[in-house]
């Protein structure tokens, strides 16, 4: 693949494969909305199951959980296939998942069909990082990158927001309904407009143990893993700090935080193939600066608001950014699984992060929320700080 011409003596880099990389970021998309989508239709789903909202909230942490629990051993299983097909397979599952929730008036048939859907879900994450990597040259690998991952960012922002809306106005197994036909015309999307790639060759294969201490990976994995501690300590009970600091309006505070996740992924779109060792070291400064002052300042609505607005457009790029670094590490051929080991310490620090939070807000109070989250983001700047060599060079790999 030509990844580059010359016009005039100049090099002028091959356009960027849009319509693959679009079908990927949707794929992204649907993802986060299949997850979170119950979250917003407690009240309405758990009449037509004859269950508690409780019982409706669990039917995210089951689909959390098979994400975490599928994603090592289904990637390890399926590195051997072809990509594409494992990609559609992903798909398809989501559109039957999504489906049955539709359909079902069974608790049970409900909680499996979400057990299913987390096990691609963990699938498809590992997947569509190295995806990305291997349809670009290396030196725009983390644009495309940062394209892919703008799909979680709309989820967050816009998707789950329409969908809550399309339910309430046309009911929630419509919702459910929509999810699985996007997620199916998504499969063929993909057949029509993602290039095929091969798996592994078996005696390409290295063992999950050895890819784990890749040089440079051990770094990469602690970094994901602090900074998801340390950003969940706050994030999951951001309303509780809100009202903490006299700020009712919670559902403003996460409009803002969402707006500028947008304008942090954008940025770090731009900056992301050239700079990514300066980029994600101030982005976890700018995030570690903010904690301090919503510790200390909250209170003025205005420092609430643009201390929460930094904080968003910090950690909107910084997964870009550490998974550019994970995949440049790991090579694009090993990426899948690299990918794999991620997605597990990202959900095991949401999980861990979200809990920490709780034990602090019962026993301490909300305000000690940001000096708890301080330290945390703290030791992910100096990992990156310290990994200098491998995980974090200042000049990127190239193949």
């Amino acid at each position: 693949m030509s990844t580059a011409s010359l016009v005039k003596g100049t090099v002028v880099p091959a356009p960027l494969p849009w319509s693959g990389l679009l079908a990927l970021s949707t794929a992204a998309f649907t993802a986060v909305m299949t997850e979170l989508l119950p979250a917003g239709l407690l009240p309405r789903m758990a009449p037509a199951l004859g269950v508690t909202e409780a019982h409706v909230g669990y039917l995210v942490t089951a689909y959390a959980l098979a994400s975490f629990a599928a994603a090592i051993p289904l990637t390890t299983l399926l590195r051997g296939l072809p990509r594409r097909p494992v990609l559609m397979g992903a798909l398809l599952g989501f559109a039957c998942g999504n489906a049955v929730v539709a359909l079902s008036s069974s608790y049970a048939l409900t909680f499996a069909a979400r057990l299913v859907a987390g096990a691609m879900g963990g699938t498809l994450w590992a997947m569509l990082v190295g995806y990305a990597s291997r349809m670009v040259p290396a030196e725009r690998r983390g644009r495309a990158i940062a394209i892919v991952l703008a799909g979680i960012t709309l989820a967050l922002s816009l998707g789950v927001p329409a969908g809550t809306a399309v339910a309430e106005a046309l009911g929630w197994r419509t919702a459910f309904g929509a999810l699985a036909g996007i997620a199916l015309l998504l499969a063929g999307w993909v057949r029509w407009r993602v290039p095929g790639f091969p798996g592994e060759a078996p005696g390409a294969r290295l063992p999950l143990g050895r890819v784990a201490v890749l040089p440079g990976i051990p770094a990469i994995l602690t970094v994901t893993l602090c900074l998801l501690l340390g950003h969940q300590v706050m994030y999951t009970y951001v309303g509780p700090f809100a009202a903490y600091a006299g700020f009712g309006r919670t559902g403003l505070v996460l409009l803002v935080f969402g707006a500028a996740t947008v304008a942090g992924i954008w940025v770090t779109g731009l900056l992301v193939d050239r700079r990514l060792r300066p980029t994600l070291l101030g982005a976890l400064a700018l995030c570690a600066a903010v904690m301090p002052v919503l510790g200390l300042a909250a209170g003025a609505p205005v420092v609430l608001l643009v201390s929460v607005a930094l904080w968003g457009a910090a950690f909107g790029g910084a997964p870009t950014l550490i998974q550019t670094a994970l995949v440049d590490a790991s090579g694009p051929a090993r990426a899948d699984v690299a990918t794999a080991l991620q997605t597990t310490v990202y959900n095991a620090g949401i999980a861990a992060g979200s809990l920490t939070g709780g034990v602090v807000l019962e026993n301490a109070g909300a305000r000690s929320l940001p000096w708890t989250a301080l330290p945390l983001m703290l030791a992910a700047l100096a990992t990156v700080a310290l990994g200098r060599r491998h995980a974090f060079p200042a000049a990127r790999r190239r193949p």
